[in-house]
């Protein structure tokens, strides 16, 4: 079954199909456009919309090709198979088509590793490159053929050219002699007949001896071949006889050639014709901003912000509307100029254009079904000449739609009902509505009648939509609200416009009251649909913005796992390396022991034991620190040769702070010790005992009190009663200042007692009490030089002291 022409007219698919002619490159193609029809059936139609949308896809990628100013040559290719001898100009043509031919194969080639429905047609497309070498050879241009058509033809032309110059130079040399000069109209050298001749005098003809070829419209002038150049020229006209002969052999070889390759030629001409059409199809969809429907064959139609095609896109308005999903009819309603008229023929042409494989104007997500019939009665067609009235137009088209309507069929209805009594064009409306349903087509119908309002709102299947209204701007927005029935607006519109009032009253009053609270009930409706309107986009602004701040959120914790996993894997790393490490040392000193223990029987083998022991100690200390990734505070050896008691005053080397003893010692070697406002429980063992005189402390709010003893030798941590000799001073513990102090009695007292050498012991700890201690004896005037201890002396535990 065929959509017939008249709905395509009123749909206006012919003018979709003119621009898309236009967008056609050669002549055979532009036609194909214009006569092009939709299809039925959805395999047809998606195997010309892959065709269209690869062809899209492809332009897109690697330009258009063309087939630009390809004639139709197959007329010429079907005279040439039979043998007949073509004309130059008809196998330039076929030249130009064979050039084409091959530019659209390579084109092809540029996307030999992608595959789309048109790789089909390309493979029928077939190169005559030596027929076009030949051709391209033979023919200089439309009318010529070149001298290398043949060794005769340039042979020939050769000797053509040799004569004419001999003629030209006999009579230019006749021209310019004195003696003749005299009988000589112009000192030129023309043609006639294709012979060589020159202006005489008529009154000096018979002094110039030869033929007489032409004489002037005014007799004074006759144009005479002389004789001296008549064997000449003969012999010209025999050559180009000659010439003549041979290129019409020439051009029954190459038209022989063409014959031979006709209907190979022929099928490539049609393939190129197609492809032209095709890509005229995607340079249409990139002006039209279109898309690739999803074709069914399921009777629904979902169209996302579709636009008209042949309304100015800043001007037109995107609808979204749907059919056959949730129902099988829509009646649309509202005011005229509201854009009713343009959705129906919207919805129509775009199916129609989708059965045509043309991409359509409207956004991804579209689909579209394929119908048997796309049936509409659009517009006035009142005819004069039949003396029909507008009811009577329309009512025509229904019956025509009514004799070939089926459950395959899409029927748009604009102003049904129309042009009559409205109640009795509202009751036929409704009557033909139910006709068509009773078939299962697929309607939208456009009214103004109340009562088809109604029978939409009590039908099941049966939908209202109205194109919204601006009654303040007095302008519609051409949005398709579906559900909503639309109201006329035509009291509202006139009283915008300045309508007397009164007359307005009076008029409502006019309204039976059924039509007045239906209408009152469509406004009702329509506040409170632009009142959940706004709150719905209110909403939906909030749920957007909620849905942002939780993909940041999501962003973030997952870029917080991202470093936390790098910073684990980067300790692990750290690990590795230093376990390596160990393990690397820890071998070496292995193999050194080994080494040692084959020496055992040398003669040096104290000495190599020594320095063995040595490096022994000094590599056992550096796998210890390089195996402790946090560096930790050196744990100090308690220096109290008795049990702690309550009131002792002690350093706690983990914090690095005095505190006092608040218990005596407890059988587990435990006490309980207060740093500032912080109690903690301590092994006695890690404490150091801190000696001073006179210090009272208060110990569970008791004084206790103490003094230290002191020695003549210089006193303070360095006397005989800390257990160390009167060369050394201990000052672990202290702050910088108190150190310091410590340090200066104690290298007075020393100055005093002419020693040379001692020692200052800080401690190796972070470093600091050491460097402020080196720092001051650069200072001290009794400092000759002073160094960091060596092993055996204590390292930079301590430094050792040269007192001038």
């Amino acid at each position: 079954m065929s959509i017939q022409s008249k709905y395509i007219t009123s749909l206006e698919l012919d003018k979709v199909l003119a621009k898309l002619a236009n967008e056609t490159t050669c002549e055979a193609a532009r036609l194909r456009a214009l006569r092009l029809t939709p299809v039925t059936t959805e395999e047809e139609a998606v195997r010309l919309m892959a065709y269209t949308a690869d062809a899209n896809r492809l332009t897109n990628r690697y330009g258009t090709p063309t087939a630009q100013n390809v004639r139709d040559c197959t007329g010429s290719l079907e005279r040439a198979r039979l043998g007949a001898q073509l004309p130059i100009p008809e196998l330039l043509s076929i030249l130009h088509l064979l050039e084409t031919i091959r530019r659209m194969i390579g084109w092809k080639k540029q996307s030999e590793e992608e595959v789309t429905a048109l790789d089909y047609l390309f493979s029928c497309l077939t190169s005559f490159k030596s027929l076009e070498d030949e051709l391209k050879g033979a023919i200089l241009d439309e009318e010529t053929l070149s001298d290398s058509a043949s060794p005769v033809l340039a042979e020939i032309r050769r000797k053509i050219r040799n004569n004419q110059q001999k003629v030209r130079s006999q009579l230019d040399n006749m021209i310019r002699s004195s003696s003749y000069q005299k009988y000589l109209q112009d000192s030129i050298v023309t043609m006639r007949d294709g012979r060589y001749v020159v202006p005489v005098k008529a009154e000096y003809r018979s002094e110039v001896k030869g033929l007489v070829h032409d004489t002037s419209s005014s007799g004074a002038t006759v144009f005479i071949e002389p004789m001296s150049v008549v064997e000449a020229n003969n012999e010209i006209k025999v050559l180009e006889s000659q010439e003549k002969k041979e290129i019409d052999r020439i051009l029954y070889e190459l038209s022989a050639s063409v014959g031979s390759y006709a209907e190979a030629i022929s099928r490539s001409y049609e393939v190129l014709v197609e492809l032209d059409l095709y890509f005229a199809k995607s340079r249409l969809a990139d002006k039209m901003k279109a898309a690739v429907p999803q074709i069914t064959g399921d009777r629904k139609i979902k169209l996302i912000r579709a636009r008209h095609p042949l309304i100015d896109p800043e001007k037109i308005v995107p609808v979204d509307v749907t059919l056959g999903i949730d129902f099988d009819t829509l009646v649309i309603t509202g005011p005229n100029t509201g854009g009713k008229t343009v959705l129906l023929k919207t919805v129509g042409l775009l199916t129609l254009m989708m059965m045509c494989g043309l991409m359509i104007p409207a956004a991804d997500g579209s689909s579209l079904s394929v119908f048997d019939e796309v049936l509409s009665d659009i517009g006035d067609e009142q005819s004069i000449e039949q003396s029909l009235s507008t009811f009577s137009a329309h009512m025509t088209n229904i019956v025509s739609i009514l004799e070939v309507a089926g459950d395959s069929s899409l029927v748009l209805l604009d102003e049904l009902g129309s042009g009559t009594d409205p109640v009795e064009g509202a009751a036929l409306a409704i009557s033909i509505i139910e006709k068509l349903r009773e078939r299962d087509c697929r309607i939208m119908a456009t009214t103004h009648y109340p009562e088809i309002k109604l029978y939409a709102l009590e039908t099941r299947g049966v939908v209202n939509g109205s194109c919204e209204f601006d009654v303040e701007t007095l302008r519609p927005t051409y949005r398709l609200l579906i559900g909503v029935p639309g109201r006329s607006n035509a009291f509202a519109i006139s009283e915008k416009l300045g309508l007397d009032p009164e007359i307005i009253d009076s008029a409502r009053e006019r309204i039976s009251s059924e039509n007045q609270r239906f209408e009152d009930v469509v406004s009702e409706l329509e506040t409170a649909r632009q009142n959940l309107e706004k709150e719905y986009t209110s909403a939906h602004m909030l749920n957007q913005e909620a849905e942002r701040l939780r993909q940041e959120n999501q962003a973030y914790r997952e870029r917080l796992e991202k470093e936390k996993e790098a910073e684990i894997e980067k300790a692990r790393e750290k690990a590795r390396s230093i376990v390596e490490q160990v393990r690397y040392q820890a071998d070496q000193l292995m193999n050194e022991l080994e080494e040692l223990k084959k020496q055992k029987n040398s003669a040096n083998f104290s000495e190599k034991a020594a320095k063995m022991r040595q490096s022994y100690r000094s590599g056992i200390r550096k796998l210890y620190d390089s195996a402790d990734p946090v560096t930790g505070r050196e744990k100090e050896k308690q220096n109290h040769n008795r049990a702690l008691k309550r009131g002792d005053i002690v350093i706690i080397p983990e914090f690095n702070k005095e505190g006092t003893v608040l218990t005596d010692e407890d059988k587990d070697g435990y006490v309980m010790v207060q740093a500032g406002i912080i109690k903690t429980k301590a092994p006695a063992a890690d404490l150091r005992l801190v000696d001073r005189s006179d210090r009272k402390v208060t110990v569970n709010n008791q004084k206790v009190s103490f003094k230290r003893n002191t020695a003549a030798s210089g006193g303070g941590r360095g006397s005989s009663g800390s257990g160390r000799s009167s060369t050394e001073v201990d000052v672990r513990g202290m702050t910088t200042d108190e150190a310091i102090m410590e340090v200066d009695r104690f290298l007075d007292s020393c100055v005093l007692s002419h020693i040379g050498t001692v020692t200052v012991i800080h401690g190796k700890g972070t470093g600091t009490l050491r460097a402020a201690i080196q720092q001051h004896l650069k200072r001290h005037p009794s400092v000759r030089s002073f160094r960091t201890g060596v092993y055996g002396e204590g390292e930079n535990g301590v430094t050792i002291v040269e007192l001038k």
